[in-house]
């Protein structure tokens, strides 16, 4: 009979090991035990297929390996914009956002290390004289922007003479430079590379007036899901998925953030 104790002892260590390891992670408990993981996205994130209704674009793709990590299923929620993304994470109705860090919004959600950085910059309107940021900032100059977005929020900071222009979205932000009610408009320098193809002589500046450094945003309080995330984010960086989602989505002038951000 003890000859056969250890051998039990080692039976029983060995099966505590197993139920361990197939024990779910502690910090992403509740999205396992929920079945999925609901991402925030609004544009200019992503994009619909006018006919099948499909959300597409980078932050679909990371939500899909993310939901992969974590054997759940992805479900995307459409906002409006990244402040009521940022609602809907402080309300409990999404799990993660990709978001900027805006300072102002640390109060309601944590930020993940950096994921992916963008330019915030202008776009001129045709015959425009202006080369660089700062030859917009000067009276009667009108930049369209859109309202409570990180790029309108970074502008509004360093502009002291030129009046900003508010819109609800990206598209009727576009409008009111192609109707000559803006002589310049302010966002991301993919959406405004993309716009400016639909206005023949409009040009995007070369230099920027800040950068959108985009991170995964968690509900204030999640610190071990913001730690689990923490280790998406690097290993996604290291492993070529950012710099993959960024490409197959067609986003120009974005850059893989660097792995010490």
């Amino acid at each position: 009979m003890k000859a056969l104790f250890p051998m039990f002892a080692v039976a029983l260590l060995a099966a505590a090991s197993q139920a361990q390891a197939q024990s779910p992670d502690p910090r992403i408990d509740g999205l396992v035990r929920s079945g999925a993981v609901r991402v925030a996205v609004f544009p200019p994130q992503y994009r619909k297929d006018p006919v099948s209704h499909v959300v597409e674009g980078w932050p679909v793709d990371l939500a899909a390996a993310l939901a992969e990590r974590l054997k759940v299923k992805a479900a995307t929620i459409e906002y409006p914009g990244p402040r009521e993304a940022m609602e809907g994470l402080r309300s409990g109705n999404c799990d993660v956002a990709f978001l900027p860090i805006e300072p102002s919004w640390r109060a309601d959600v944590d930020f993940s290390a950096a994921l992916m950085q963008i330019d915030f910059t202008l776009m001129v309107a045709p015959r425009s004289a202006a080369r660089a940021v700062t030859d917009l900032d000067r009276p009667g100059v009108r930049i369209a922007v859109v309202n409570k977005h990180a790029s309108t929020l970074a502008l509004s900071r360093i502009i002291k003479q030129a009046t900003l222009v508010g819109a609800d979205s990206p598209a009727a932000a576009f409008e009111l430079l192609r109707s000559g009610e803006a002589d310049a408009m302010a966002s991301v320098r993919p959406a405004l590379i993309e716009l400016a193809e639909k206005l023949a002589g409009a040009a995007v500046l070369p230099d920027r007036y800040g950068a959108n450094v985009l991170t995964i945003a968690v509900a204030k309080g999640e610190a071990g899901r913001l730690a689990y995330f923490n280790a998406f984010v690097a290993d996604a960086k290291a492993s070529g998925l950012v710099q993959r989602a960024i490409e197959r989505a067609g986003w120009r002038g974005v850059q893989v953030a660097p792995a010490s951000d």
